[in-house]
């Protein structure tokens, strides 16, 4: 992986490529390459970011209508020149980019060396551009069937786009597992891992199915064929994003962008869902499988990173409100640990990008089983929106920061909206508590607001303790994986070491660590086990601890005891979570902007994991 743009038509390519490139570079990568068809192939890359290569092409000619791009997060060899793509074929008249894994990689290369290939790269990727090759020599075919021969012999997850000397009017492009968009113009054609690169220029698109192979030829147009060679109907969507929405719109960076969106994301979430005049909740999505989940064994959330704390908040929710028993697991471990799943389960995916590879593989596994797979993503259109009964979008449009902010709190206000939805079907909760619940719930986006108004206390806290090398995060009950979420965060875009565990576990071996060098940051708002938790901060200054704690306004306990305090608004027990997590956003920006990160682009992560 990580990103792909393709253009063919009447342009010059180049600076539709470099825009595209530019557009994916949320999605984390190590190195960037370009091939361009003019008076032959011209590939450039190397390793590093988009701003160099563009600083290698200065003085190149760089002319051409059709050319293909890519961004690539080193899977198969360390990220240098050599393995940058595009990957060239043995005769030069060939050039692919490739996000994924090809798995069978190792036996390919050693077939084909038998056969006299020298191979210069470390990667996969190459190893699907000579078998190109040596398809279309051995049989003769045009460039969409040596494709699709070639994908025959592939075990693996590809999205690929190829462009062939021979063929200069035609891109051919294929998709198994990942995400893959083209864009249909005037008289020209757009592919690209994500819609980002291309809204600008179109906002009809096709989004390619699991094996199909999308042939644009400035001639005949677009045709899809699939690996088994069955031809189908290309469906034509209108895209729904604003361009707006992918740029930083006077915010120094994206995440925090995203930070200060978040009262509009949520009440975006509930838009439509939520009806304060009937005092109801109505999940469209999910509305026919209300049943299932009503009569549910039990209820299995899967997601990876800020999914999975998403989905723990979920389990919190779900148990309390509805009582359901839930599980939640890792998306990664699950689909490998032989599951028992039986056909009266509901399983519930969550995934921001709606293409995590390892979450789409657990809900395969788990359809084969019989359960019933819902699904909370983000991107319309996605593999898992695809691949699930039904769902839920969270409706928090694009985030490019690679770590996850306004993702987090519309998953989880998808989450209470389904507890919500479920208790109050079941019976099983009392009315003065549904609606009171619902009227906070309601009130969130507001609250946010006021949460956001403490951005420079956090800053001035993050200013004291950005040269720590340790943190601990503490919670107890639903705010649990609030802490869990804020190590995330800053481990994810500072490079602090940071844990999150519940707090009453500090001392069964965490508490061995503490002195008066690490911050230990505690949720210990004034809802649920707030005793326990300030006898947690006792034990942490006990030892010469340093606390910075979330608090309820107006707190006066917790903060005689604590270092640091930030206030957010009072709220019901469940709902904390939706603002606990805002301030662990805030620090964990100032700290990692303080310390000279990345903080939309951290090294070594991805945006969209599409490889195991």
């Amino acid at each position: 992986m990580c990103g792909i743009v393709a253009y063919l038509g009447p342009k010059e390519a180049y600076p539709i490529l470099m825009n595209g490139l530019k557009r994916l570079e949320y999605r984390g990568y190590d190195s960037a390459g370009i091939a361009l068809l003019n008076h032959g192939l011209q590939v450039f890359k190397t390793k590093g970011k988009v701003s160099d290569l563009e600083l290698l092409l200065e003085d190149k000619d760089v002319a051409g209508t059709i050319g293909i791009a890519h961004t690539r997060w080193a899977t198969h060899g360390e990220p240098n020149d050599v393995n940058a793509h595009p990957h060239v074929s043995p005769d030069g008249k060939l050039a692919i980019i490739h996000n994924g894994i090809i798995e069978n990689y190792a036996i390919l290369k050693e077939e084909m060396k038998q056969r006299g290939y020298v191979f210069k790269s470390d990667t996969d990727t190459e190893v699907l551009a000579y078998l190109i090759q040596d398809v279309r020599e051995h049989e003769k075919t045009d460039l969409p069937e040596t494709v699709r021969l070639a994908l025959s012999q592939v075990t693996g997850a590809y999205a690929i786009v190829v462009l062939s000397l021979e063929d200069p009017g035609m891109l051919v492009a294929a998709r198994k597992g990942s995400p893959l968009v083209v864009g249909i113009g005037e008289g020209e054609y757009f592919m690209a891992s994500d819609a980002a690169p291309i809204v600008e220029y179109t906002r009809q698109v096709v989004y390619p199915g699991e094996e199909e192979i999308v042939v644009v030829d400035l001639k005949e147009g677009i045709r899809i064929i699939t690996i088994a060679n069955t031809e189908k109907t290309p469906y034509i969507q209108t895209l729904e994003l604003n361009l707006s929405a992918l740029e930083k719109g006077g915010f120094p960076h994206f995440m925090l962008k995203e930070i200060y969106e978040q009262p509009r994301t949520v009440r975006d979430s509930m838009r439509g869902r939520l009806n304060m005049e009937q005092g109801i909740v109505v999940l469209g999505g999910m509305q026919d499988y209300s049943r299932k989940l009503i009569n549910a064994r039990r209820i299995i959330i899967i997601g990876c990173g800020t999914s999975w704390h998403a989905g723990l908040v979920g389990e919190y929710l779900i148990e309390e409100l509805a009582r359901i028993p839930v599980e939640v697991e890792y998306a990664s471990e699950f689909r490998y640990r032989n599951p028992i799943i039986y056909e009266d389960d509901v399983v519930i995916a969550i995934s921001q990008s709606g293409e995590t590879a390892d979450t789409l593989a657990a809900i395969e596994m788990a359809k084969s089983k019989g359960a019933t797979i819902l699904g909370i993503c983000n991107v319309v259109g996605s593999s898992i929106a695809r691949a699930t009964h039904a769902g839920s979008y969270t409706h928090a449009g694009p985030e490019i920061g690679v770590a996850s902010t306004k993702a987090f709190t519309s998953q989880v206000t998808i989450l209470t909206l389904l507890a919500l939805m479920l208790a109050e079907k079941k019976g099983c909760i009392a009315a003065s508590r549904y609606y009171r619940l619902l009227h906070e719930l309601n009130s969130i986006p507001e609250k946010l607001e006021r949460t956001l108004q403490f951005s420079d206390q956090v800053k001035h806290i993050a200013e004291i303790f950005c040269k720590t090398s340790n943190a601990l995060y503490l919670g107890r009950g639903i705010n649990f994986p609030v802490a869990l979420e804020g190590a995330l965060k800053l481990k994810e875009i500072s490079y602090i070491h940071a844990e999150g565990y519940p707090a009453a576990e500090m001392k069964h071996g965490p508490i061995a660590l503490i002195d008066e060098a690490m911050p230990v940051l505690v949720v210990a708002t004034r809802k649920g086990h707030y005793d326990k938790v300030v006898s947690n901060i006792q034990e942490v200054k006990a030892r010469k601890g340093v606390i910075i704690a979330i608090v309820s306004e107006g707190d006066e306990q917790v903060c005689s005891l604590a270092d640091h305090c930030i206030e957010i608004p009072e709220t019901d027990e469940m709902l904390v979570p939706l603002l606990a997590a805002v301030p662990l956003q805030l620090l964990a920006y100032h700290m990692a902007l303080l310390r000279g990160c990345n903080v939309d682009q951290p090294r070594n992560l991805a945006k969209s994991v599409t490889v195991e």
